[in-house]
């Protein structure tokens, strides 16, 4: 486009030239970029406009025109240069991307009607826009191209051409799909608020029913970026001319941008000089009624001006806000990116990567267990990975419990009524199991379970149950029921077999109670694994991959804890009573104490100074029954063999079960997951569980394309 002496003046040339600079590395994909485009229904006189305004001579078919949007640029430069590319569409496939890049024409110094003619038959070609033995691939192309031009005389200036809008289609040429591409494509582009349209409307037909300009007022309501064109005054009839000068004049349909009318070319001007044409323009328009305009709003010297202008001021005062939203753009793609991770594309890739994501749960794992949890955020965030704290809780729950309603009857705090040991006995035959403690059926109060089963455990772990509360009085008849059941040949003798028996079935419980409690140890150390897994492992499918590696170990491993627990029942409740705990004896001579201090009480009597008891009446105390002092004996044993026991137990199963097999053990669950598991992966197992799918890879593709894109535009930017 030569200026022809012109002095336009731009207010800062290198602002525009940024802006085509981010053009061409494509973040007008993401960025609204303040532009010119000229838009108008087909046969609007678009084309004429186009080559009127940059001398370029656009092939005139007389079939379809513009097939793809074209972006012209004009700059001041001391050599002469013409670059033509073609710049694929985002959703265009990567084979097509690659043609369209790898594509360039030979060297051009300038673009006269032939070498322009056969470029666009190569950018035909290069779009896929070619016609076989079945018609045409496709009639309309999202792609862009762009045409470039440099020289001494240039003034700058960048306009982007796209197709026509029609209604009607063509029969083999155009469909349906065609018109709602081109609407689409014009729109995407009208709808850019930093773009001035140029909307090229014939003067020879009524406004009202150009729905090119109902297009740009819906998008402009407030016409601030509509600058129209007018076109073909040459054909307007007779007497209506007036409606033309009305609307030009800013009298009907204003627009804050006004408007341009330009007399187009016809067939027989073509072939002639630019300079031949631009004087047969400036004569019409200096004849009535034209001659009585403005000449800033004639013509096509005046409209030149004027767009430089309009994209000069729109480019300073947007160019503010571009920065900007570039610069959001580009942390937001780096976050998105980050998002999806190191790239998994190779076997090293996918191994670092479960590497990384291991080294990262074995570190959270530990300072779980110290309960280190002001460490990171994500056991605020999560209480679910506060595994040390619950564990305990649920520990000191369980011993709370087991002492307090482990126990089937509760002891006697003394004596029993004499009437107690005159009943019959036979009559107080105790069925343990008609209690329903064994098969979980008694209408009870005490869980043996607290914590929700997790859907991967539900054939392992214990149901949910309740046991009933200990029973209180008739101990001691019971106590008899199990002597007179079980005694030997003993004489004035306590048969030890007879404690075996007792403390099974006061410790009935313990069972139900034990494994309830290592179940809910399991299923918080399995909650523990999988919210970890989700932290250290955003994407469900490799989580996924690596729980179906772990599961079969983690079972063997929740199984080796409840094996556990069962080996510490039997030993307990199936062995033989055995302690080398002092406490023992000292817990049966506290409860001796405590009963000949309670008989005593009766006789005692003050002196003044002090409690006493009348020797004789210590020697005449009540005697027993050979039975009845085996059985007083029984109790006082079981009691003070029962509470050592049942402080051994709760320890074992709290430290050996839930700690050593579960927890801070060398071979807890917690451990699998770990650097050396990922070692052992096989190319085929780090494939199938981190792999990228083929969503994801184009995701990462696209995301390192706009990555790019948005650097070389914040470069040239800088």
């Amino acid at each position: 486009m030569e200026s022809d002496g012109l002095s336009i003046g731009l207010a800062s040339p290198d602002l525009l030239e940024k802006i085509d600079g981010l053009f061409a590395c494509n973040v007008g994909e993401y960025v609204d970029l303040p532009q010119l485009v000229v838009v108008g229904d087909q046969s609007s006189g678009k084309s004429s406009v186009l080559e009127a305004l940059t001398n370029l001579p656009f092939p005139r078919e007389s079939g379809l025109c513009t097939r793809f949007a074209t972006q012209i640029i004009f700059r001041r430069s001391q050599e002469t240069h013409v670059s033509v590319s073609v710049i694929p569409a985002e959703n265009a496939t990567e084979e097509h991307k690659a043609a369209c890049c790898s594509w360039t024409p030979n060297e051009l110094q300038s673009l006269d009607a032939e070498s322009f003619a056969n470029i666009m038959k190569q950018v035909n070609v290069v779009m896929g826009l070619v016609c076989d033995e079945s018609g045409l691939k496709s009639t309309f192309s999202n792609d862009v191209l762009r045409i470039e031009m440099t020289g001494p005389n240039q003034e700058h200036l960048s306009v982007i051409d796209v197709p026509g809008i029609f209604k009607r289609t063509t029969l083999g040429v155009t469909t349906k799909a065609d018109i709602e591409m081109v609407e689409g494509m014009v729109h995407n582009y009208m709808k850019n608020a930093r773009c001035i349209m140029l909307v090229v409307v014939p003067a020879n037909v009524d406004i009202a029913t150009q729905e090119i300009l109902e297009r740009a007022e819906e998008l402009d309501p407030e016409g601030t970026r509509t600058l129209g064109v007018l076109t073909k005054p040459d054909l307007v009839d007779k007497g209506a001319e007036k409606n033309v000068i009305d609307l030009i004049e800013g009298r009907t349909h204003q627009l804050k941008l006004g408007w341009h009318i330009l007399r187009n070319a016809d067939q027989a001007e073509l072939h002639k000089p630019v300079t031949e044409r631009q004087t047969l323009g400036k004569s019409f328009f200096q004849k009535a009624p034209w001659n009585g305009l403005e000449k800033d709003k004639v013509g096509i010297e005046s409209f030149r001006v004027r767009l430089q202008e309009v994209l000069a001021d729109n480019t300073r005062r947007e160019f503010p806000q571009v920065k900007l939203e570039i610069t959001k753009k580009l942390k937001g793609c780096r976050q998105d990116l980050q998002a999806l991770g190191t790239s998994r594309q190779t076997s090293a890739q996918q191994s670092q990567y479960l590497m990384e994501a291991a080294m990262q749960f074995q570190k959270l794992s530990g300072e779980a267990l110290l309960s280190n949890y002001g460490c990171t955020d994500v056991f605020d965030q999560n209480p679910t990975l506060r595994l040390a704290t619950a564990v305990v809780n649920r520990s000191k729950q369980m011993s709370d419990t087991i002492a307090t309603k482990g126990h089937t009857f509760h002891f006697e705090a003394g004596d029993e009524d004499e009437s107690d040991a005159s009943d019959d006995v036979d009559s107080l035959v105790i069925d343990i199991s008609a209690m329903g403690i064994e098969d979980g059926n008694a209408e009870g109060v005490v869980d043996i379970r607290t914590t929700s089963d997790h859907p991967e455990l539900e054939d392992l772990v214990s149901a949910a149950q309740k046991l009933p509360e200990p029973h209180s009085g008739r101990f001691r008849a019971w106590l008899e029921h199990v002597y007179r059941n079980s005694r030997g040949f003993e004489i004035g003798t306590l048969n030890l077999s007879l404690l075996a028996v007792a403390m099974k079935h006061q410790s009935v419980k313990w069972k139900k109670l034990a494994l309830g409690y290592i179940s809910d140890i399991i299923t918080m150390v399995h909650n523990f694994i999988v919210e970890l897994l989700r932290v250290v492992c955003p994407f469900e499918r490799i989580r996924t991959g690596i729980m179906s590696l772990l599961i079969d170990r983690l079972l063997e491993r929740y199984q080796s804890a409840i094996s556990h627990v069962k080996f510490l029942l039997e030993v307990e409740l199936d062995g033989t009573p055995a302690t080398l705990n002092h406490y023992f004896n000292e817990n049966l001579q506290k409860c001796r104490q405590q009963r000949l201090h309670a008989a005593m009480q009766e006789k005692s009597f003050s002196n003044g100074k002090h409690e006493v008891v009348r020797l004789d009446d210590v020697v005449q105390n009540h005697p027993m029954s050979n039975d009845n002092h085996s059985i007083q004996d029984l109790h006082d044993i079981l009691q003070s063999y029962y509470k050592v026991a049942r402080k051994r137990f709760v320890d074992c199963i709290r430290m050996q079960a839930a700690d050593y097999h579960l927890t801070t053990g060398p071979r807890t669950p917690l451990t699998l997951f770990s650097p050396a598991f990922v070692a052992e992966m096989t190319p085929t197992q780090l494939e199938e569980v981190a792999g990228e799918d083929l969503t994801l890879k184009r995701r990462r593709a696209q995301l390192e394309r706009e990555l790019k894109n948005l650097e070389d535009g914040k470069r040239i930017l800088s």
